[in-house]
């Protein structure tokens, strides 16, 4: 059940919390593992979802996927306490949220470039460097993806920013306007 809201409060509040016990950096990686497992296994997902299993065993299977993390104290305590609460089904979304907010703190973009193909190191710090003339507070952390359906060109996201430049994104406006027949008034 997505729930960003409650999220959003359970990671504001450990965030809070692991800054003031300047316990930031490993909470951070005991949130990313957490996430990277509940992404990689449906089953672990689902298994936080079960009404059918009960928090203590939960808990345990919590406890022995993350156990080679060696996990902060901060973080064992707040995975108990959600248990506790009956709300880890929602950890999934509050290690997300987590991350969101740590990168929120840290002045941290993500900036996500979709290719028809793939593209060279130099042509992705080419983007990196543009981008970061317009945030240069900002560090960025490039994502890249392949989409042949693109055709050529590329798309950028920043934040909630996106710049489409693809083939695929001009072809569809020219038959937008053939469709509308906008091309008739200019006769």
């Amino acid at each position: 059940m997505q729930n960003p809201r409650l999220a959003s409060r359970y990671a504001k509040s450990i965030l809070d919390l692991v800054v003031e016990k300047n316990s930031l950096e490993a909470v951070l990686s005991d949130m990313r593992t957490l996430h990277q497992v509940c992404k990689i296994s449906p089953e672990f997902t689902l298994m936080l979802e079960s009404p059918v299993v009960k928090g203590d065993k939960k808990l345990a299977v919590l406890f022995a996927v993350l156990k080679s993390q060696n996990l902060n104290e901060l973080t064992k305590g707040f995975i108990t306490l959600l248990v506790a609460k009956g709300r880890e089904q929602n950890l999934p979304e509050i290690a997300e949220a987590f991350i969101e907010q740590y990168n929120i703190l840290k002045n941290i973009r993500t900036v996500k470039l979709t290719t028809a193909i793939p593209v060279s190191d130099s042509v992705k710090n080419n983007i990196v460097a543009k981008v970061a003339t317009y945030m240069p507070n900002d560090t960025m952390n490039l994502q890249t993806a392949v989409d042949s359906s693109l055709i050529g060109g590329f798309v950028l996201e920043v934040g909630d920013k996106l710049f489409d430049s693809s083939v695929k994104k001009k072809l569809n406006d020219v038959r937008s306007r053939i469709i509308d027949h906008t091309y008739e008034t200019k006769m």
